[in-house]
C-alpha cells in the first residue's frame, strides 16, 4: 500500500477525532411546521407546536422541520449552483476570495478552534451593504460597509442566493416567534433585534471533498454557533453530528431527511433565554469516498445589538447569568479566530458567563 501525505494543519487532537462507531440520531425531534405555514390553522395546533418546539429547544437545542414552506425547486437550484461553483478550478474560485475587509466570498482555510477544517466555503451576505465594526476593540466605534463578492459563474448565482435568503428570513422569523412563545414571551419579542434591515446574517455554501484521512480530520471541528439561529439544508450524504446533552455526551448522527431543514439554537438565544435554552456543540465528519454539500443560513441581529438576558426572564430567583456584549464585536472576534490560527482559545460564549 502506498502512504498518504498528511497535512498536519488538518489533524484533530485524539479526543476530537471521529469515532469508528457512531450513534444513530434516534430521538432528535422532527417537527411539522404546517400549523404556521398552512391557511387557517387552529389555536390548539399552534399551542401543541409551541410545546413541541419548547421541548426540542430544552432537551436537544437541535431539531429538524418539515412542511416549512420553502419551495423545493429553489433549494434544488441553489444546491446545483453550489456544485457548479465549487467544480471550477481553484484559480477561478479565488477570483472571488474572501479577504479581511469583508466576510463575503470564497475561502478554504477556515479554522475551528485552531484546527483547519476539511472544506471549502462561499459566504454571501443577507443585507448589502452589511454594517460591521472595523475592529473588535469595544472602544472603537468605526464601521465598515461590507459588500458581496459576485461570481460570474454559474449564471444567475446572485439572483438565486437573494431569493433563497428571502425564504430563509421568512422561516427564521416563524421559528423565532415559536421560540419566543415557548419561553412565555410575546410572539414578536425578538423582532426588534432584526428590524430596519441592519442584521448581519449570511448564507454559506459548504463543500466537503472526499478526505483520504477521514479518521484524523473533520469537515468542521466541534463548535457552537455564535448567532441566534442556524437553518441548515444538507444533501443525502450526511456527516453532521450533535453532542447529546445527556450525561454520556455522545456524538449523535443527524440523519438527512429529504427536504427537511435542520435547526440549531445558537449562542444569542442561549443568552436571551438566560440559559433556559442552550447552544449545542456540533461538528461535521468527512467521508473518504463521497463529496458532501450543505447550505447553512446564519441568523444574526444588527452589529450594535447589545446581547443580554431578556428582562422578562430575569427575577430574584433567576438573576442574569451572562454579561452583556455587542453582537458585532463578538462575531468579528470569532471571525478573526476562524480566518487564521491563534495560540489562545477562540472567544466563546462561556467567557461572558457570570461566575
Amino acid at each position: 500500500m502506498g502512504t498518504i501525505d498528511v497535512d498536519q494543519a488538518f489533524i484533530q487532537e485524539p479526543e476530537h477525532r471521529p469515532s469508528l462507531s457512531t450513534i444513530e440520531g434516534q430521538g432528535i425531534p422532527v417537527i411539522d411546521l404546517s400549523p404556521v405555514t398552512s391557511n387557517n390553522p387552529s389555536l390548539s395546533s399552534i399551542d401543541a407546536l409551541v410545546k413541541e418546539i419548547g421541548s426540542a429547544c430544552k432537551e436537544w437545542g437541535f431539531f429538524q422541520v418539515t412542511n416549512h414552506g420553502v419551495p423545493l425547486s429553489l433549494r434544488r437550484n441553489l444546491l446545483e449552483a453550489s456544485k457548479s461553483f465549487f467544480a471550477q478550478s481553484l484559480q477561478d474560485k479565488k477570483k472571488v476570495s474572501r479577504d479581511e475587509t469583508s466576510a463575503s466570498g470564497y475561502y478554504d482555510t477556515e479554522h475551528t478552534k485552531n484546527v483547519r477544517d476539511w472544506k471549502e466555503v462561499f459566504d454571501f451576505l443577507a443585507k448589502e451593504p452589511t454594517l460591521f465594526p472595523l475592529t473588535s476593540d469595544e472602544h472603537d466605534d468605526r464601521i465598515l460597509h461590507w459588500t458581496n463578492k459576485n461570481p460570474q459563474y454559474p449564471p444567475h448565482f446572485r439572483d438565486i442566493l437573494k431569493e433563497y435568503i428571502k425564504e430563509m428570513e421568512k422561516l427564521s422569523y416563524k421559528l423565532l416567534e415559536l421560540i419566543a412563545l415557548s419561553l412565555g414571551l410575546e410572539s414578536k419579542r425578538f423582532e426588534e433585534f432584526f428590524g430596519f434591515g441592519d442584521q448581519t446574517s449570511f448564507v454559506r455554501l459548504n463543500y466537503y471533498p472526499p478526505c483520504p484521512y477521514s479518521h484524523l480530520a473533520l469537515g468542521v471541528g466541534p463548535h457552537k454557533d455564535s448567532g441566534a439561529l442556524t437553518i441548515l439544508a444538507q444533501d443525502d450524504v450526511g456527516g453532521l453530528q450533535v453532542k447529546r446533552k445527556m450525561n454520556d455526551q455522545e456524538w449523535i448522527n443527524v440523519e438527512p431527511i429529504p427536504h427537511a431543514y435542520i435547526i440549531n439554537l445558537a449562542d444569542i438565544i442561549q443568552v436571551w433565554s438566560n440559559g433556559a435554552y442552550e447552544s449545542v456543540e456540533h461538528r461535521v465528519i468527512v467521508n473518504s469516498e463521497k463529496e458532501r454539500f450543505s447550505i447553512p443560513y446564519f441568523l444574526f441581529p444588527a452589529h450594535d445589538t447589545e446581547v443580554k438576558p431578556l428582562k422578562e426572564l430575569i427575577h430574584e430567583h433567576n438573576p442574569p447569568k451572562y454579561r452583556p456584549y455587542k453582537s458585532g464585536k463578538f462575531l468579528l472576534k470569532r471571525f478573526e479566530g476562524n480566518f487564521q490560527k491563534h495560540r489562545e482559545e477562540n472567544l466563546q460564549i462561556h467567557h461572558f458567563k457570570i461566575a
